[in-house]
Protein backbone atom coordinates (compact mmCIF):
# COMPACT_ATOMS: atom_id res chain seq x y z
CA UNK A 1 0.00 0.00 0.00
CA UNK A 2 1.06 3.70 -0.67
CA UNK A 3 1.12 5.04 2.41
CA UNK A 4 1.41 8.71 1.07
CA UNK A 5 -1.50 8.55 -1.10
CA UNK A 6 -4.10 8.59 1.94
CA UNK A 7 -2.41 12.06 3.36
CA UNK A 8 -4.75 14.98 2.37
CA UNK A 9 -2.16 17.77 2.05
CA UNK A 10 -4.35 21.12 2.82
CA UNK A 11 -2.92 24.48 1.73
CA UNK A 12 -2.23 27.48 4.06
CA UNK A 13 -3.35 25.61 6.98
CA UNK A 14 -2.56 26.63 9.56
CA UNK A 15 -0.81 29.93 8.23
CA UNK A 16 -0.45 31.13 4.89
CA UNK A 17 2.68 29.38 2.89
CA UNK A 18 2.16 26.02 5.10
CA UNK A 19 0.34 22.81 3.28
CA UNK A 20 -0.58 20.39 6.56
CA UNK A 21 -0.23 16.95 6.05
CA UNK A 22 -3.54 15.43 7.51
CA UNK A 23 -2.65 12.16 8.98
CA UNK A 24 -6.89 12.04 10.14
CA UNK A 25 -6.91 10.51 6.17
CA UNK A 26 -4.75 8.01 6.69
CA UNK A 27 -6.29 6.98 10.25
CA UNK A 28 -10.05 6.16 9.16
CA UNK A 29 -8.28 3.62 6.79
CA UNK A 30 -8.30 0.52 8.60
CA UNK A 31 -5.98 -1.01 6.51
CA UNK A 32 -3.21 2.20 6.52
CA UNK A 33 -3.82 2.72 9.80
CA UNK A 34 -2.91 -1.03 10.49
CA UNK A 35 0.18 -0.99 8.07
CA UNK A 36 1.71 2.33 9.14
CA UNK A 37 1.71 0.97 12.76
CA UNK A 38 2.61 -2.44 11.65
CA UNK A 39 5.81 -0.69 9.96
CA UNK A 40 6.59 1.38 12.93
CA UNK A 41 6.53 -1.40 15.12
CA UNK A 42 8.95 -3.56 12.48
CA UNK A 43 11.53 -0.21 13.00
CA UNK A 44 11.14 -0.25 16.83
CA UNK A 45 11.66 -3.55 17.22
CA UNK A 46 15.43 -3.36 16.06
CA UNK A 47 16.31 -1.14 19.01
CA UNK A 48 14.85 -3.15 21.49
CA UNK A 49 13.19 -0.32 23.69
CA UNK A 50 12.10 -0.28 27.69
CA UNK A 51 9.83 2.56 27.01
CA UNK A 52 7.94 4.44 24.08
CA UNK A 53 7.63 7.70 24.14
CA UNK A 54 4.91 9.66 22.17
CA UNK A 55 4.46 13.57 21.83
CA UNK A 56 1.09 15.38 21.62
CA UNK A 57 -1.24 14.63 20.59
CA UNK A 58 -0.23 12.85 17.09
CA UNK A 59 2.30 11.02 18.37
CA UNK A 60 -0.35 9.65 21.46
CA UNK A 61 -2.11 7.72 18.60
CA UNK A 62 0.95 5.78 16.96
CA UNK A 63 3.31 5.70 19.95
CA UNK A 64 0.57 3.84 21.81
CA UNK A 65 -0.16 1.15 19.40
CA UNK A 66 3.66 0.86 18.85
CA UNK A 67 4.53 0.12 22.61
CA UNK A 68 1.33 -2.24 23.29
CA UNK A 69 2.28 -4.29 20.38
CA UNK A 70 6.08 -4.30 21.64
CA UNK A 71 4.85 -4.77 25.46
CA UNK A 72 6.61 -1.92 26.56
CA UNK A 73 5.29 0.89 28.91
CA UNK A 74 4.15 4.01 26.83
CA UNK A 75 5.34 7.91 28.55
CA UNK A 76 3.25 11.13 26.93
CA UNK A 77 5.05 14.02 26.28
CA UNK A 78 2.42 16.78 26.91
CA UNK A 79 1.51 20.45 26.28
CA UNK A 80 2.09 22.70 29.85
CA UNK A 81 -0.07 22.09 32.64
CA UNK A 82 -1.80 18.74 31.46
CA UNK A 83 0.37 16.70 33.65
CA UNK A 84 -0.45 15.79 37.56
CA UNK A 85 2.82 15.25 38.74
CA UNK A 86 6.17 16.90 39.00
CA UNK A 87 7.44 17.98 35.67
CA UNK A 88 10.49 18.83 33.28
CA UNK A 89 9.90 21.44 30.84
CA UNK A 90 10.95 22.42 27.94
CA UNK A 91 10.75 25.57 25.14
CA UNK A 92 11.04 25.01 21.36
CA UNK A 93 10.10 26.84 17.79
CA UNK A 94 7.54 25.52 15.64
CA UNK A 95 7.72 26.81 11.91
CA UNK A 96 5.00 28.90 13.07
CA UNK A 97 5.39 29.70 16.24
CA UNK A 98 6.91 28.80 20.00
CA UNK A 99 5.72 26.16 22.39
CA UNK A 100 6.23 23.96 25.66
CA UNK A 101 6.08 20.37 26.31
CA UNK A 102 6.46 18.71 30.05
CA UNK A 103 7.21 15.23 31.05
CA UNK A 104 6.97 13.39 34.55
CA UNK A 105 10.63 13.91 36.34
CA UNK A 106 10.00 10.23 37.19
CA UNK A 107 8.84 8.66 33.64
CA UNK A 108 12.18 6.13 33.29
CA UNK A 109 14.69 4.70 35.30
CA UNK A 110 17.86 5.58 34.51
CA UNK A 111 19.53 4.28 31.33
CA UNK A 112 16.44 2.95 29.78
CA UNK A 113 16.49 2.63 26.08
CA UNK A 114 13.89 4.90 24.39
CA UNK A 115 12.00 5.19 21.18
CA UNK A 116 10.38 8.98 20.39
CA UNK A 117 7.24 8.09 18.09
CA UNK A 118 5.15 10.74 16.37
CA UNK A 119 3.26 11.93 13.03
CA UNK A 120 5.31 14.10 11.84
CA UNK A 121 9.05 15.64 11.40
CA UNK A 122 8.97 19.41 10.18
CA UNK A 123 11.81 21.45 11.31
CA UNK A 124 12.39 19.13 14.40
CA UNK A 125 11.73 21.86 16.79
CA UNK A 126 9.57 19.71 18.90
CA UNK A 127 11.08 16.75 18.57
CA UNK A 128 14.34 17.99 19.80
CA UNK A 129 13.01 18.99 22.88
CA UNK A 130 11.72 16.46 23.39
CA UNK A 131 15.16 13.84 23.47
CA UNK A 132 16.24 16.57 25.47
CA UNK A 133 13.54 16.31 27.94
CA UNK A 134 14.33 12.71 27.85
CA UNK A 135 17.98 12.73 28.38
CA UNK A 136 17.03 14.91 31.45
CA UNK A 137 15.23 12.60 32.94
CA UNK A 138 18.05 9.95 32.58
CA UNK A 139 17.36 7.78 30.07
CA UNK A 140 18.61 6.73 26.76
CA UNK A 141 17.22 8.24 22.90
CA UNK A 142 17.57 5.77 20.77
CA UNK A 143 15.70 6.86 17.53
CA UNK A 144 12.98 8.99 16.24
CA UNK A 145 10.27 7.28 14.42
CA UNK A 146 8.12 9.39 12.67
CA UNK A 147 5.26 8.88 10.39
CA UNK A 148 5.88 11.98 8.01
CA UNK A 149 9.28 13.91 7.18
CA UNK A 150 8.93 16.96 5.60
CA UNK A 151 12.28 16.70 3.74
CA UNK A 152 12.67 20.36 2.80
CA UNK A 153 12.60 21.88 6.39
CA UNK A 154 15.50 20.20 7.74
CA UNK A 155 13.84 18.39 10.80
CA UNK A 156 16.43 15.26 10.51
CA UNK A 157 19.45 18.27 10.84
CA UNK A 158 18.50 19.52 13.90
CA UNK A 159 18.52 15.92 15.32
CA UNK A 160 22.07 14.62 13.86
CA UNK A 161 23.15 13.31 16.98
CA UNK A 162 20.12 10.88 16.93
CA UNK A 163 19.12 8.09 14.58
CA UNK A 164 16.11 9.47 12.64
CA UNK A 165 13.50 7.28 10.64
CA UNK A 166 10.32 7.85 8.34
CA UNK A 167 7.88 5.79 6.87
CA UNK A 168 6.90 8.60 4.17
CA UNK A 169 8.72 11.58 2.81
CA UNK A 170 7.20 14.60 1.74
CA UNK A 171 9.02 17.58 -0.46
CA UNK A 172 7.20 20.65 -0.68
CA UNK A 173 5.88 20.67 -4.03
CA UNK A 174 4.06 17.83 -3.97
CA UNK A 175 0.33 17.70 -3.37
Amino acid sequence: MDLKKTIKSIKDYPAPGITFRDVTTLLKDEKAYKESVDEMVKISRKYNPDKIVGIEARGFIFGAAVAYELGCGFIPVRKPGKLPRETYKKSYSLEYGENQIEIHKDAFEKDEKVLIIDDLLATGGTSKACAELIKQVGAKVEALIFLIELVELGGRDILEEYKVESLIEFTEDEE
